[in-house]
């Protein structure tokens, strides 16, 4: 078994950013594959056109009866505890480690250089953990990060968002 990687890493986004058919209310893109498939992000997209503008976006459960009401991200169109419709915040881009891993294999539809960090990132005021990639360093558990979000030229994706060290 080969030693793992354990040193600092810097890496990128390798692809090419999805042409998006309607930027209205709902975004749907060209997602090419070996087949084409248009995938749209329904009650989710702005969460897609927050991270293309800068903002990091939540959506929080605000029905006073819900039994756990939470703030989510990834967002969530309906709350899982309560079926309410769930209302956009905007969150803090900043948290910290909670963990991570290296990937030595990206997988199909993720076109980033490997190895890789993947970390997870506790941010204030979020109920749940963000997944996300620390585009240079070594990452450490409880080490603070700040989001960068892609501006120019987005993917339209995930990846329009990355984290780097605080």
């Amino acid at each position: 078994m080969a030693k793992p990687y354990e040193g600092p890493l810097s890496t990128e986004y390798i692809g090419e950013p999805l042409e998006l058919y309607d930027d209205k209310k709902a975004w749907v893109v060209r997602w090419p594959r070996s087949l084409e498939h248009r995938h749209t992000y329904g009650l989710l997209t702005p969460f897609f056109k927050g991270l293309t503008q800068g903002k990091l976006l939540a959506t929080k459960c605000v029905n006073p009866k819900c039994p756990a009401p939470s703030v989510w991200l990834p967002p969530r169109a309906d709350c899982p505890d309560c079926y309410e419709r769930m209302e956009w915040i905007e969150v803090p881009p900043e948290g910290k480690i909670y963990t991570f891993t290296m990937l030595d294999y990206a997988g199909i539809g993720i076109e980033m250089k490997t190895p890789y960090w993947q970390i997870d990132v506790e941010i204030e005021g979020v109920d749940t953990i963000f997944k996300g990639w620390l585009k240079e360093g070594k990452p450490e558990i409880g080490m603070p990060v700040k989001a960068v979000f892609r501006t120019e030229n987005p993917t339209h994706t995930i990846l329009d968002i990355y984290w780097v060290p605080k």
